[in-house]
């Protein structure tokens, strides 16, 4: 990449901004000596389920573990039906069939992109087998609308597993999301806006017979060590990562408003443009985790970003029922497919700055007006 060149996202610049803090916290454990569920991840899993408002968080090795875990937590298994949206990254679905679960898909709002509340009672009325839990994911930073959900949840006698990988610190109908659902899956994946500086993902949950059974599930089942009570597995959140993750999460509002500052900018320069702009319903506060607008020459308009500069990305432009792992021919979903062809995604992380968002708007209306 040339100099001056705007990424979609740019972790590097996250660690450069609190590079000292991160060195310091780097050295204290490799001179403690204990790398592997340690006081770090004890003082991380604390702190985090702290800036939840309370509850208990448990570190595991990523946010694909963390789904997994997590719908084994609430107990979810083999053969049971998890409904969530095809506009996500596969890993969602990874994490449904790892169990022996089957997912089913539901469509999604045009507006927001998230999943419809409407379209998820058709699915429950509809499937015989009856639907155990959904994964409402929060895409894009954009809270899904969980009073809604959590009433359909409720009323058909659902469990809901709350994605939250790109949701750190969003809030809807004054709850921040991942305290709505009975657990939620938050990924640190180093491109998140809470980012560690590789792999890492957590559980957050409110009811401690979960969280317990969480901390079994993620080491081998161990209450006792070598001694296993239930079925578990290894995914745990490493020392350093969780002392990387203790560094940034102090600083997760301001980069969030940041963000916020960034996207308004967006929203205002872009107003007139021949594109479909991010909807925000009017009880939620999205973190901007991605400034997704939608046009059908998506492509045409990407290239155009790159060729001066300004790389943007596609979350996602396949729909997993049209992936080979899961194509379902017979499944049709409008709405998620269209949006799939039509989204992109303008940087909007700290670094970009409001010079960088001019620099991408005065682009795009010349692309649109030439």
């Amino acid at each position: 990449m040339g100099e001056g060149t705007l990424l979609t996202a740019d972790p590097k610049s996250a660690y450069l901004e609190h590079a000292a803090e991160i060195r310091a916290a780097i050295d204290r454990v490799l001179a403690s000596g204990h790398y592997i569920l340690g006081g770090e991840v004890e003082a991380f899993e604390r702190e985090f389920a702290d800036y939840h408002g309370g509850g208990f968080a448990l570190g595991v090795a990523n946010g694909t573990d963390a789904l997994e875990l997590a719908l084994r937590s609430v107990g979810i298994g083999y053969g049971d039906t998890v409904a969530t949206v095809a506009n996500t990254v596969s890993a969602t679905i990874s994490a449904i069939e790892q169990i022996g679960a089957r997912p089913v898909f539901v469509e999604i709002e045009p507006d927001t992109m998230l999943i419809s509340p409407a379209a998820l009672e058709e699915v429950m009325a509809r499937e015989k087998r009856g639907v155990k839990a959904i994964i409402p994911v929060h895409l894009y930073g954009n809270p899904a609308d969980m009073p809604t959900i959590m009433d359909i949840a409720r009323r058909h006698g659902a469990k809901v597993v709350e994605d939250c990988a790109q949701s750190h610190g969003a809030v809807v109908g004054g709850c921040k999301t991942g305290t709505w659902g009975d657990a939620a899956a938050h990924s640190f994946y180093p491109t998140k806006n809470l980012g560690a500086l590789g792999d890492g993902g957590a559980i957050f949950t409110r009811d401690i017979a979960l969280a317990e059974r969480v901390r079994l599930l993620r080491q081998y089942g161990w209450r006792q060590r070598y001694v296993s009570e239930i079925p578990g597995r290894n995914s745990r959140l490493d020392e350093i990562q969780a002392a990387v993750l203790r560094v940034k999460l102090p600083h997760l509002d301001a980069a969030n408003a940041a963000r916020r500052l960034l996207a308004e900018r967006y929203l205002a320069k872009l107003s007139g443009a021949e594109l479909r702009l991010p909807f925000v319903s009017a009880n939620a506060q999205p973190v901007w985790h991605q400034f997704a607008v939608r046009t059908p020459r998506r492509d045409e308009l990407r290239e155009h970003l790159a060729a001066r500069g300004s790389i943007c990305g596609v979350l996602y432009p396949t729909p997993v029922h049209h992936q080979p792992a899961y194509a379902n021919p017979n499944l049709s979903l409008p709405e998620t497919e269209r949006v799939c062809a039509e989204v992109l995604c303008l940087p909007v992380h700290p670094a970009v700055g409001a010079p960088g968002v001019d620099r991408i708007c005065e682009e795009i209306l010349r692309w649109v007006r030439p």
